[in-house]
């Protein structure tokens, strides 16, 4: 039998998140898939604005969006004529606070790929072919049998996906519902006589095809309504029945399909479990819940569910937070996983509604909501005011970025560079912060004065984006977890030691 700390199961975007938050802060961690190679299928399409400070945190978002791209029109079709044509984000551009103001189109495949050479940098690769058979957990960890052998780990977490093997062994299942909605074909194909510089888009009383360029690819996601055999029963998608509907739909001469690398079936389904925990192991990701496609949510509300959970088991793992700290990945992921089940189902109500007039779209899904960049966690026992102002941002919102100069080099520093790595961040707004800071002694948190004697705040970004005149301790996720008064050399110690 091995040991390991953390024992992931499921190599998707969520279990490589986690294994390479963990392994970055020294847990011994190894990640399993039953799966005997590689997904190479494009599936999900587009990481959040938020997804990406994510990832920028992890040292991958250069290397994504060299990949991917920010901006593709919109454009629908009556048959061969153009009736209209759309870009959802023209109109964001980057600003001190929000560095990414658009998410960013990328294959999951790819950066499923990206994440596993970070993953790598950290010298953990992914065990393929390595099915999880069964576990067993007591009061020191869980056995995990995986293939013939066995694994010992202090915890284990299911991101196995929506037919999760971890959830079923834990005794838990998805509740909810699966509407009576037309299923969808899918697929990864390449396309002739069709341009990549837009989505492509037709919907008639008859169904529905799109064909999305995936960038950094020769290839199309085409998207579409099932074709139906002689008895109305939803044929397999092929290539040749992607054509059929794409000549019945839009019947532009010249266009041809070839080369359909990967296809699949999707049906909605809005379901999620009634807790993310039984004893030492989690759910994330799509394990724990599913929810309509619309608004592209799925990749990265699991990236997120990982995010949270990594630094939680981190400081547990490291012996510098009590087990009780996990017990907030509960309390803080379960109201956003029903807040995603939600919008994602007012959302496809909205491209449904949309589609039924010429020129409507998956573009009547856009909404500020899916940046996921106001999603925060107010009401959690982690997110505390000890400070007496009211103003400017509170205790679970996400910490912003902000531009600032280092006053011996002059070298230009942002926020999110102080924020990367697997470190609590404090900010000290303001010179009466400074003897607090220099009190504070901890090897945890990374003190940061922002005002004489310490970063110059320029143009007054951070003032802007914090206030002045207060500490703000910053979690390893990038959420405020306490404000405090200015002087008070008291409050970052015991919020640490509540951990």
């Amino acid at each position: 039998m091995t040991q390991t700390d953390v024992l992931v199961v499921g190599a998707g975007p969520t279990g490589l998140t986690l294994a390479c938050d963990l392994a970055r802060r020294g847990v011994a961690v190894r990640i399993v898939d039953r799966v005997p190679e590689f997904p190479h299928g494009s599936r999900g399409k587009g990481l959040s604005q938020r997804s990406l400070e994510v990832l920028d945190d992890l040292g991958v978002v250069d290397r994504l969006l060299k990949f991917g791209i920010t901006h593709l029109p919109h454009r629908k079709y009556r048959g061969a004529e153009v009736v209209s044509e759309i870009d959802p984000e023209a109109d964001r551009v980057a600003t001190p606070d929000v560095p990414y103001p658009t998410g960013l189109m990328i294959p999951q495949w790819r950066a499923e790929r990206t994440l596993r050479e970070r993953l790598a940098d950290f010298g953990v690769a992914v065990e393929l072919g390595a099915e999880l058979r069964v576990i067993s957990q007591d009061a020191d960890g869980v056995t995990a049998t995986v293939g013939e052998a066995q694994i010992r780990a202090r915890y284990l977490v299911g991101c196995d996906g929506g037919r999760s093997t971890v959830r079923k062994a834990i005794g838990l299942r998805l509740h909810g519902q699966t509407p009576d909605i037309q299923l969808m074909a899918v697929g990864d194909v390449e396309v002739e006589g069709l341009g990549r510089d837009a989505w492509h888009q037709w919907f008639a009383g008859g169904g529905a095809i799109m064909l999305c360029p995936l960038p950094g690819t020769d290839a199309f996601q085409v998207q579409a309504s099932h074709e139906l055999g002689q008895d109305g029963t939803p044929l397999e998608p092929t290539l040749e029945t992607f054509q059929r509907t794409f000549d019945r739909l839009a019947g532009i001469p010249g266009v041809r399909l070839r080369n359909l690398t990967w296809s699949s079936t999707y049906r909605v389904n809005v379901r999620m479990v009634d807790r993310l925990r039984v004893d030492r192991v989690f759910l994330a990701g799509d394990a724990a819940h599913v929810h309509p496609i619309a608004g592209g949510l799925g990749m990265n509300s699991g990236i997120q569910d990982a995010y949270n959970l990594g630094w939680k088991l981190g400081l547990v793992l490291a012996g510098k937070a009590a087990p009780g700290l996990l017990d907030t990945y509960d309390e803080e992921r379960l109201p956003i996983a029903s807040w995603t089940l939600d919008i994602t189902s007012e959302l496809l109500d909205a491209i449904l509604a949309a589609i039924e007039e010429s020129g409507g779209g998956v573009d009547a899904a856009a909404s500020r909501e899916l940046t996921q960049l106001q999603l925060g966690y107010p009401w959690s026992r982690l997110s505390r005011n000890a400070a007496s102002r009211s103003s400017g941002p509170q205790p679970g919102d996400r910490a912003p970025d902000a531009p600032c100069r280092d006053p011996l080099t002059g070298t230009p520093k942002r926020l999110f560079d102080l924020f990367r790595g697997p470190h609590f961040t404090l900010l000290g707004l303001g010179e009466r912060c400074a003897a607090a800071l220099n009190d504070l002694e901890t090897d945890i948190v990374k003190p940061y004065l922002i005002g004489p004697g310490g970063l110059i705040d320029d143009a007054g970004h951070v003032a802007h984006a914090y206030g002045q005149d207060a500490q703000i301790l910053i979690r390893p996720d990038g959420y405020i977890g306490l404000i405090a008064d200015a002087d008070d050399a008291s409050a970052v110690a015991d919020y640490l030691r509540s951990l």
